[in-house]
């Protein structure tokens, strides 16, 4: 028995999908994302559609499997086999890839193919949480594990005395070694804040031995797979950007100095990220979010007060002067509240009452 004929014969998918927002549609795919956001179970749910003794799934960071016994019997069996569909997971590029009407690869790797679709998934936004979450009764406590444990769909069903340590560990599954796991790390640290790429190679230089080429190809292997996400000043592409990471809650497993703010700014990002804005998505000074094609600017202000609003209303006054605005937000932990800017209505809400409302931004 070669080693295709190992790999089909030991396949198994005993799991119980939950629908995403998101799903393949294409019969040629490439799908790309952080670590453990869902990718596979993506590919389970697509290959249900499929009879089992159709499709050839191969996960190429299973240690069995070895590329070059693959790539020399690949062909042949598919043929032999009359198998519609091949599943590629963790592909390197390093073989050909078969002349096959339906496949659908998992890569790192920054490229782009001719008549592949690429779906960039990111972990689960609140409102697929909220499906995933079958231990909490209400939505405040969904809300609150959401908050302080994150958006991986697999920390769910951790303990919670194992979800910090798990969200570590996962840190480390997309770093090949040391060096791109400090790289990691750093940028981290830096969710949140306006840093350039040359201030945190500057910074990391002084403590380990790297080049600036290392440090930049992996800053833009972990862009490209959504890991980091930079967002721009508006107007302003040259400007420093603001660094996002794919999951908050990593905030509070690198360093005891919480900064809860960096931390709740980092979640709301990824909501508006998720809701087809990220084209649109800028800061100004002093404004966390400027959504361009809504007029809209948000605020995140986890405890937010009225003796805020004075001081508020001079940084939005100024933001005024510079770009038209229609709508204002200030997002929170739990307060509620409207007052005027001008004339300008600003909605104070909570976090899961603005993604969940029926508002358009």
């Amino acid at each position: 028995m070669n080693i295709i004929e190992q790999i089909y014969d030991n396949y198994s998918n005993k799991i119980n999908f939950l629908e995403r927002k998101v799903s393949i549609q294409n019969k040629k795919t490439i799908i790309k994302g952080p670590p453990k956001c869902g990718k596979t179970y993506l590919i389970y749910d697509y290959l249900s559609n499929f009879d089992k003794d159709k499709f050839l799934y191969i996960d190429f960071d299973d240690y069995r499997n070895n590329t070059e016994d693959i790539k020399n019997s690949l062909i042949d069996f598919i043929d032999e086999y009359n198998i519609e569909i091949v599943v590629f997971e963790n592909f390197n590029f390093d073989m050909d890839i078969p002349d096959i009407e339906n496949i659908v690869i998992t890569t790192k790797k920054d490229i782009d193919l001719d008549e592949f679709e690429t779906i960039y998934l990111t972990p689960l936004d609140f409102e697929e949480f909220l499906l995933f979450d079958t231990k909490h009764q209400n939505i405040s406590n969904s809300f609150n594990s959401f908050l302080k444990f994150g958006n991986l769909p697999e920390i769910i069903d951790y303990s919670e005395y194992k979800k910090p340590k798990r969200n570590y560990e996962i840190c480390q599954l997309y770093c090949e070694d040391k060096t791109e796991l400090n790289i990691l790390l750093l940028l981290i640290k830096s969710a949140g804040e306006k840093k350039s790429l040359l201030q945190l190679y500057n910074f990391m230089k002084k403590r380990e031995k790297i080049s600036k080429d290392k440090f930049y190809k992996v800053c833009k292997s972990y862009e490209s797979n959504r890991i980091i996400y930079f967002c721009e000043k508006y107007n302003q592409p040259k400007a420093v950007k603001k660094i996002f990471i794919f999951n908050y809650a990593l905030l509070d497993i690198i360093s005891y100095n919480k900064n809860f703010n960096n931390l709740f700014k980092n979640m709301v990002y990824l909501e508006l990220y998720n809701r087809a804005n990220r084209d649109n998505i800028f800061y100004l000074d002093n404004i966390d979010f400027y959504i361009s094609n809504k007029n809209m600017i948000i605020l995140t202000i986890p405890f937010f007060n009225n003796l805020l609003v004075t001081t508020l209303s001079k940084k939005i006054l100024v933001a005024l002067e510079k770009v038209y605005i229609e709508k204002i937000i200030i997002i929170t932990v739990s307060n509620e509240s409207i007052f005027y800017i001008e004339d300008i209505l600003v909605n104070v809400v909570k976090f899961y009452d603005w993604v969940l409302g029926d508002e358009d931004e």
